[in-house]
């Protein structure tokens, strides 16, 4: 993995990717941010030696350098999934370059649905904490000791000054920020009534397909990171309705902007 990592990152710096302090995640219907970057240098993921493809239809599929707030930043838009028929070691490999690169923070958005009844869709939630349902951990590899400490410590597996900030943010701009357990899921299907259930008897406050191996190995590498996921959509498992993934898109939409504003204001603190 260290001679697939050191080739994606010369060839990146080859196309006039600099050195990047902050790495930025882009989830589902997220994408916008973009537009505040002054962009320097961007690529497919399927030029990049080694990189996965994004197939998820609103996944844009591109690794973005740049300057926002200031800093210089790459940007992932689309990120990648287990249930694309990916390894967790595949799906944190653009986790593994930026650091290379020179990322010293990261911050990961993503889609979610809400668990905790007392939440709404179109709001979103600083992730405290999360369950790893992924059935696997993208560090469980022969040689991960020479990236990192095997037995990463996860007491607390995000940044609690970053966390902190975000807070004073949402509370400075008057955003309503939620804050809560993340439980990662394969998928792609939805979860079933029970499953819901489940999910809200064993902590979690939201439900997703991605970010928990991201996290991992962030803490690997001993990167701070946070993360911020836009509730999407509302599963209480005694008024289900079916998935409405144009509605779910439309809901990320929606809380953009406050996530955009959150971000920016972070990076200009970093």
């Amino acid at each position: 993995m260290i001679k697939q990592i050191t080739e994606a990152v010369e060839f990146l710096q080859s196309r006039g990717f600099g050195k990047p302090e902050v790495g930025i995640i882009l989830g589902t219907g997220l994408g916008k941010i973009i537009d505040r970057v002054t962009v320097e240098a961007e690529m497919s993921y399927n030029h990049i030696p080694n990189f996965p493809t994004a197939t998820v239809e609103f996944h844009k599929g591109k690794l973005v350098y740049g300057e926002l707030a200031g800093k210089k930043v790459i940007l992932m838009q689309g990120r990648f999934h287990v249930y694309e028929g990916y390894s967790l070691e595949d799906v944190t490999f653009p986790v593994r370059v930026m650091r290379a690169l020179g990322i010293q923070n990261l911050l990961v958005s993503n889609a979610s649905g809400a668990i905790n009844t007392s939440f709404k869709k179109g709001e979103i939630m600083l992730i405290d904490d999360h369950i790893n349902l992924q059935g696997g951990s993208p560090l469980a590899f022969k040689g991960v000791d020479k990236l990192g400490e095997r037995f990463v410590d996860m007491s607390a597996p995000y940044d609690v000054k970053m966390n902190a900030k975000i807070e004073e943010i949402a509370a400075t701009q008057e955003i309503v920020l939620r804050k809560g357990v993340y439980a990662s899921v394969v998928g792609p299907q939805l979860e079933t009534r029970a499953e819901y259930r489940y999910l809200k008897i064993i902590g979690a406050d939201a439900v997703g397909m991605s970010t928990v191996p991201e996290i991992i190995v962030a803490n690997h590498l001993g990167l701070p990171v946070a993360a911020v996921s836009v509730l999407t959509d509302e599963c209480d498992p005694d008024n289900l309705k079916p998935v409405d993934i144009p509605d779910i898109i439309a809901q990320a939409g929606k809380a953009e902007p406050q996530m955009i504003t959150i971000f920016t204001a972070l990076i200009k603190q970093l």
